[in-house]
């Protein structure tokens, strides 16, 4: 396990475990102790301790009292309420955006829609999600809304670790990949309403299929598909489940 020296040791560890996190080689469930954490790492507990309470200002670990520092783990409603979320976030983004991006921020959004096409081919899901939030924070960005995309990169990180269950609530990339395709159509078009529509069409294509589920059911398909693919650095540490 690599060390970290001591120039800015806190955000380093912090960027670190942040990493770990999404990537799910730390898994959403996960204990995260200090003294191990500490250890694996080389660093003393401070900087492990300040980048925990980082993580906890964004969502993505939970610290309770007598039980310590835990990544954060939606239940089927928390990840149906994120959505919804999400939902209404960017509906306003794309309302505000549409009339005032300009051609060469249009022209932009062929770039993730093209590495969609080319990580569909080769069924490469992570490269999917990657593009995927690209095109998506593309209109929030362009929204010019700097508390909008505050609020939308704090979501979209606390969702993050849970890209594999999403993909399966999604379904067809192809499907997808033809939703965005229309979106990108209408924004073209000046039709900020009717991109918005289509946005909201989208993202409740998981919402619906989300719903269905039990909470057994969700739990179950979470904890097949989050299980990191390789042990992170608190591969000591006890797992919360």
């Amino acid at each position: 396990m690599a060390t970290f020296d001591n120039q800015t040791l806190r955000e380093r560890v912090y960027t670190h475990l942040r990493q770990e996190i999404l990537d799910n080689r730390i898994a959403p469930g996960a204990l995260l102790q200090e003294v191990p954490l500490a250890e694996s790492l080389g660093v003393s507990r401070g900087p492990i301790r300040e980048a925990l309470s980082s993580l906890a200002s964004e969502g993505l670990v939970t610290i309770t009292p007598r039980r310590g520092a835990v990544v954060t783990e939606l239940t089927k409603r928390g990840f149906l309420e994120a959505y919804q979320l999400r939902e209404a976030l960017e509906a306003l983004a794309v309302r505000l955006a549409v009339p005032r991006m300009s051609n060469e921020e249009l022209d932009a959004l062929e770039g993730p829609l093209e590495e969609m096409l080319r990580c569909s081919a080769r069924q490469d899901d992570s490269g999917f999600f990657e593009a995927n939030s690209a095109f998506h924070e593309a209109f929030v960005i362009a929204s010019r809304n700097g508390k909008l995309l505050e609020a939308y990169r704090r979501l979209i990180g606390q969702m993050a670790p849970y890209r594999r269950p999403s993909a399966l609530l999604r379904g067809s990339l192809d499907r997808s990949i033809a939703e965005h395709r229309r979106i990108v159509d209408a924004a073209r078009a000046r039709e900020g309403d009717r991109a918005a529509e289509l946005v909201i069409d989208h993202i409740r294509v998981p919402q619906r299929r989300l719903e269905a589920l039990t909470e057994e059911e969700f739990a179950q398909e979470n904890r097949m598909r989050s299980q990191p693919s390789t042990p992170g650095p608190a591969a000591d540490a006890e797992s919360a489940r």
